[in-house]
């Protein structure tokens, strides 16, 4: 059976994601040290704050923040929880995207090129799907009280930019504004997001 490159490329996603769930590394001091909000007493600051755009000493970084309530089965637990941030990384990467996106037909409208907003959108989602091979989760905690367990996992822009570039049926254009722009549209969307 010869299966579509893009469904080969899904599997081997779903199979990294697998793999990365059994990460189990510290927080980065970085995420540490982000201003909570949600006031859980105890709690890392990661999981007070939730799902972040960071730009800082680590680079650029997406944060994904998942919990899950008992499930009588910890394993499943923490499953659960690792899946919904990995989920977090994904809404906030295709958010990102979808500005990176807009910026990039402004820029081609300006210019007065004719280009199919369906298609770089299509290409733009496609990437979000392809991205999340890279996101990892890199901490865990556990509430006492509740036991509720809250998973952490991160995707780095470096690891987004190497991955879109390799993407084979991308517009050229586009391709070279992620080159030349993603940076500078991360950290636009990084500070307003402070």
């Amino acid at each position: 059976m010869d299966m579509n490159p893009m469904i080969k490329l899904f599997y081997l996603i779903l199979l990294g994601m697998a793999i990365s769930g059994c990460s189990t590394k510290s927080v980065q001091t970085e995420v540490a040290q982000v201003e909570s909000n949600l006031g859980i007493k105890g709690a890392p600051d990661w999981v007070n704050k939730g799902s972040n755009i960071l730009s800082g000493k680590n680079g650029r970084m997406f944060y994904g923040v998942g919990s899950a309530t008992p499930q009588g089965d910890m394993a499943l637990q923490k499953a659960i929880a690792d899946d919904r941030a990995r989920a977090e990384i994904a809404r906030i990467l295709s958010s990102y995207l979808e500005v990176l996106s807009t910026d990039y037909m402004a820029t081609v409208k300006l210019a007065g090129t004719n280009v199919n907003e369906e298609q770089v959108s299509l290409q733009i989602k496609n990437t979000t799907k392809v991205n999340m091979a890279g996101a990892r989760i890199i901490g865990s905690w556990r509430d006492p009280k509740s036991n509720a367990i809250w998973s952490i996992a991160e995707l780095d822009m470096k690891r987004v930019k190497s991955t879109m570039a390799g993407v084979n049926d991308m517009n050229a254009d586009l391709k070279h504004y992620i080159d030349t722009s993603a940076e500078n549209i991360f950290d636009r969307v990084a500070k307003e997001k402070k």
